[in-house]
């Protein structure tokens, strides 16, 4: 029953739209395609999620070990434990981001250690960045972070509600301090909270920067002086609650793919925008199947 109410919450906004999405939620990875679960294995929460050109698929286990997984055999053919390697061994440390750069080289985000390092295949540290950071806390240290083409890293900074470029040096270059915009801090995770815990910045094309605020329940794209040029707020979508505002994903269209995380029941999990009208062009209702905690989604196909 829930498998076709699933299918037609997104074909009654974009028939034409078939979406494969790789997901975590209720306790599993899943692919998801079109209504259907086509693939699952069991697999605790994450805040990152990777698919190399061979098909494995790159997750944290918890929040300390960064894996890679055959989809075939449902095996983890590489791990890294990076609270008991170079260095970190008996520190308290969480692993909230990391990114694949190809040829073996893993970069990872060490929120505990304030670092960023790059690693080979057999672990070997080849690279250290320090992070700045204003309150230094071992879940809270960094959201998603991603190197950019240039050599440079983008980071999300979670307790201090900043983004921070850094150089491949290590200095920070270009800061953004997410704005609260005069409304006080409320607790919670849902849409009844509200805060400056950003999740994801993305570099578009333009040389803007585009950034989910996490319980500020909003998209900002920002320029190099620091100005918000174009914004989505909690309510301008019809029909939908922002709530944690996590991964984006921009797609070759132009197109917003972003997740909305604690949002509840009858709110999407996953919604795509096309920013320029700012409609909603695809949706997925996944509550029932995958819970209130979809914090990371990668669209496979098309």
């Amino acid at each position: 029953m829930f498998r076709h109410l699933v299918l037609l919450a997104a074909l009654a906004v974009a028939p034409a739209s078939a979406r494969e999405i790789l997901l975590q939620g209720n306790g599993k990875l899943v692919l998801w395609k079109d209504g259907d679960v086509t693939w699952d294995m069991p697999w605790g929460g994450i805040h990152d999620l990777h698919r190399d050109v061979a098909g494995r698929i790159h997750v944290q286990k918890d929040m300390r070990e960064v894996c890679a997984i055959d989809p075939a055999t449902k095996e983890v053919v590489w791990r890294y434990d990076a609270s008991q390697s170079n260095g970190n061994a008996g520190k308290p440390l969480e692993v909230h981001a990391f990114q694949p750069l190809g040829e073996g080289r893993m970069m990872i985000a060490e929120s505990g250690a304030g670092r960023i390092i790059e690693i080979d295949k057999e672990g070997k540290l080849l690279k250290e960045i320090k992070l700045v950071i204003d309150h230094p806390h071992p879940h809270r240290d960094s959201r998603l972070a991603r190197k950019l083409a240039n050599g440079h890293y983008l980071v999300c900074h979670e307790g201090d509600g900043m983004v921070r470029e850094y150089d491949a040096a290590g200095e920070v270059v270009w800061d953004y301090a997410v704005p609260m915009f005069g409304k006080p801090a409320k607790d919670g995770h849902g849409p009844e909270a509200f805060g400056n815990c950003v999740f994801c910045a993305v570099r578009l094309e333009n040389g803007n920067t585009l950034l989910s605020t996490g319980n500020g329940h909003s998209l900002l794209e920002v320029n190099p002086a620091k100005e918000i040029v174009w914004k989505l707020e909690q309510n301008d979508l019809e029909g939908i609650t922002l709530a944690w505002v996590t991964t984006i994903e921009v797609l070759p269209d132009g197109h917003y793919l972003f997740g909305n995380c604690h949002a509840g029941p009858g709110q999407p999990n996953l919604i795509e925008i096309d920013p320029t009208t700012k409609k909603v062009v695809w949706r997925l209702d996944g509550f029932e199947s995958f819970g209130n905690d979809v914090s990371n989604t990668l669209l496979v196909s098309p």
